[in-house]
């Protein structure tokens, strides 16, 4: 299915919903299209039908100018800003077949995906001028039937939150953690006894052993500081991530064999994690 924006749904399943009156399934009959995408009749505001893509991996209902100004959709503030994204707008009444609802968010957009698949099926299926996506299809349950070619859709009483600004909001939240990254604790379900690190300006294969805890499964399997631990069961170990993530692997009680570099040979030990806390 068309995706438009890379964005996680997760943040819209958590927004406050009113409730709906439950109401018989509803028929909406569909063309499916050759590159696989289900075209649907939509009214705005009462005027159309338009062909739209009914797509339920899009995040959002998009619009092109057209159907928009035509629709009664379009006003001041539509349309996309380098600075903020698309500028969200809402259908007063949306129809999808004989489906209604109100109040719909939509942005307007003439995107170039879109248009590359109307260019290609308009002779046969007339002119594509947008995408239904999660803003209406999420306050149904929705079955699909391919041999008749039809979507039932039954109300689920979830009406969608506002959608745009969750995207922004979330977006802005992984910028700030990409510029702040907080730090990352990974730790394996076996203590080993040891501890690892690499310098950034080490370029060799493995990490360094810094110390062995006295008594420990690492010291017992005759681990010594100084060592260059190039293998852990059998995964590579060329940074503290790739430890953390072989150790992991290793359950407690299980013996790992672990390759070193000590005085410039290669040498095999076997090391057994114990049990955690």
């Amino acid at each position: 299915m068309l995706r438009i924006l890379p964005i996680l749904l997760a943040t819209l399943l958590a927004a406050p919903a009113r409730a709906q009156s439950p109401s018989d399934p509803i028929k909406v009959p569909f063309e499916l299209l050759p590159s696989g995408h289900f075209l649907v009749d939509v009214t705005l505001n009462g005027k159309g039908p338009f062909k739209l893509v009914f797509d339920t991996g899009a995040p959002l209902l998009m619009l092109n100018s057209h159907i928009a100004k035509v629709g009664g959709v379009s006003k001041k503030g539509g349309g996309f800003s380098f600075f903020t994204g698309p500028q969200q707008v809402d259908i007063k009444e949306l129809g999808v077949g004989k489906a209604k609802a109100e109040n719909v968010p939509s942005v307007i957009m003439d995107h170039p995906t879109v248009e590359a698949i109307s260019d290609a099926f308009e002779k046969k299926f007339g002119k594509i001028e947008g995408i239904v996506g999660f803003p209406f299809f999420s306050r149904y349950a929705t079955t699909i039937d391919y041999q008749k070619r039809e979507l039932t859709l039954v109300p689920n009483g979830y009406v969608p939150g506002d959608f745009l600004q969750d995207m922004m909001t979330s977006i802005l939240k992984a910028t700030s953690q990409a510029s702040n990254p907080e730090p990352k604790i990974v730790a394996p379900a076996g203590l080993w006894g040891f501890r690892a690190t690499k310098a950034k300006s080490d370029k060799d294969a493995g990490i360094v052993v810094k110390s062995v805890a006295d008594n420990g499964p690492a010291a017992a399997g005759g681990l010594k500081a100084g060592d260059r631990l190039l293998t852990l069961d059998g995964r590579w170990t060329d940074s503290e991530t790739d430890l953390a993530n072989a150790a992991k692997f290793v359950k407690p009680g299980r013996k790992a064999k672990v390759v070193v570099m000590r005085d410039g040979k290669e040498v095999e030990l076997t090391v057994t994690p114990q049990n955690g806390y």
